[in-house]
C-alpha cells in the first residue's frame, strides 16, 4: 500500500502538520504547539507510535533526553492523495467543478486563477 492510500485520522493529521511546519519535535512540543484542552502525553505518544507504524513518522534524534520525530512523507504527496479523494467523493471526478464551487463562494481571486491558468499553459507546452 503506498502512503497516498493510507488514511490519517484527525488527530493524526494534526499531528502530522505540526511536524511539516515545524520540523522534528519532542511528544512534549508537539503537545505544547496543540490547542487547548491540551491532550495527555500517552495520548499523543500513542498517536505518534500509530504514525510510525504507518510509515509516516520515525525517531530522528534525542532532544533532553526525549525522542524526536519527524515526519518522513512528503506534505504535498499526503495532500494530493487527500484532494484526489475529495474531487472523487464531492465534485464528480471534476477538478472544473472544484474551482468552480471555490470561485462562487469567492475562495479564489482573479490573480490566482490567472496564476493557475498560466501554469496550465505552461505545463501543456512542456508535453
Amino acid at each position: 500500500m503506498n502512503m497516498k492510500q493510507k488514511k490519517l485520522t484527525e488527530k493524526e493529521a494534526e499531528i502530522m502538520q505540526r511536524l511539516w511546519n515545524k520540523g522534528p519535535q519532542t511528544v512534549k512540543e508537539i503537545i505544547a504547539d496543540l490547542p487547548d484542552p491540551k491532550p495527555h502525553f500517552s495520548t499523543v505518544s500513542t498517536v505518534v507510535r500509530v504514525l510510525m507504524d504507518k510509515g509516516f513518522v520515525e525517531h530522528v534524534g534525542l532532544r533532553n533526553g526525549a525522542y524526536t520525530y519527524g515526519a518522513i512523507v512528503d506534505s504535498e504527496e499526503m495532500g494530493g492523495g487527500r484532494l484526489a479523494s475529495l474531487v472523487k467523493n464531492y465534485f464528480n471526478n471534476s477538478y472544473l467543478k472544484v474551482v468552480s464551487s471555490l470561485v462562487k463562494d469567492e475562495k479564489i481571486s482573479v490573480n490566482e486563477l490567472k496564476e493557475l491558468i498560466e501554469m496550465v499553459e505552461k505545463q501543456d507546452k512542456t508535453k
